[in-house]
């Protein structure tokens, strides 16, 4: 008799690791078909038809990567969650170190519990406590989500709030600026979903298992964002399927691990398409 084959384990998040990603877009369909026909997802939505409304959760090889939902003030934009233990008790924190809640905590169905939160320097992101839905499943291949990064003013300021919340550590990667950590991240990883992920990163630099997102300091007159990050096999062929959909190219550049191009979708969204070209031999 054929014996039943062991399941794959979920990515889990512990708290502080950035987690999951959606996408507001004041066109649903238009936002579907740019991001299927950029990153080849399968979308599904995610709300019942009796309750109304839509949260179309992206897949990729069948594995959750991402969602697109409506926007509600018509502006399009990214968003990056950070897993939690509690929202409630984190939302609470939030406001006593000096942040904000514009979203209440609230249960998203049975998938888990969110809020939406601003850190000092006014940069949105959300929380999230998981139910059924731990997060993205697929990550840093081709067509998924690579990381996110907070673009801020005041970098110094920006660490004394959210350190404490997330437990999070700054360190300077040559080539790739200041990154930051979940110290233990990459143990969790190679005790669940990647065993191999420390050998694996012999020769990276250290503690990059435990990177969970960047850090950029902004120019004067820009606002402060969660920006993030998807991994591309070909930055340029990416950047021409992109245009020929309606985006906008708005800059592009190489640097140590990365070629990459800054993009602006057809309806005002900015994110970042890299294609990983890590040094001979560090890898």
């Amino acid at each position: 008799m054929p014996q039943p084959q062991p399941q794959p384990q979920p990515r889990t998040y512990p708290h502080g690791v950035t987690c999951w990603i959606d996408t507001q877009q004041p066109d649903l369909g238009e936002a579907a078909r740019f991001y299927t026909g950029l990153f080849g997802w399968t979308l599904t939505d995610a709300m019942p038809p009796d309750v109304g409304g839509s949260y179309l959760v992206a897949t990729l090889d069948g594995q959750d990567v991402a969602a697109l939902a409506p926007a509600t003030g018509g502006t399009a934009s990214w968003n990056t969650y950070v897993a939690v233990d509690d929202v409630d008790v984190t939302a609470a924190a939030v406001d006593a170190a000096g942040g904000r809640v514009v979203g209440a905590p609230a249960d998203a169905g049975p998938g888990g519990r969110a809020a939406v939160c601003r850190d000092p320097g006014g940069a949105e992101f959300r929380l999230w406590q998981p139910r059924r839905r731990p997060g993205a499943q697929l990550v840093n291949v081709p067509g998924t989500w690579n990381f996110s990064d907070l673009h801020t003013h005041d970098a110094e300021a920006a660490l004394a709030f959210y350190a404490p919340l997330f437990g999070w550590v700054a360190v300077t990667v040559e080539g790739a600026g200041t990154m930051l950590q979940v110290p233990g991240y990459g143990d969790h990883l190679a005790a669940t979903v990647d065993p191999g992920i420390h050998e694996r990163q012999r020769s990276a630099p250290p503690g990059f298992a435990d990177v969970i997102g960047g850090l950029a300091v902004l120019a004067a007159g820009e606002p402060a964002h969660w920006h993030v990050t998807f991994s591309v096999a070909d930055r340029d062929g990416s950047v021409a399927t992109a245009e020929r959909l309606g985006a906008t190219v708005l800059r592009s550049g190489e640097d140590m691990w990365t070629r990459h191009a800054l993009l602006r979708d057809p309806q005002g969204a900015e994110l970042t398409v890299s294609q990983f070209t890590p040094p001979d031999g560090a890898w």
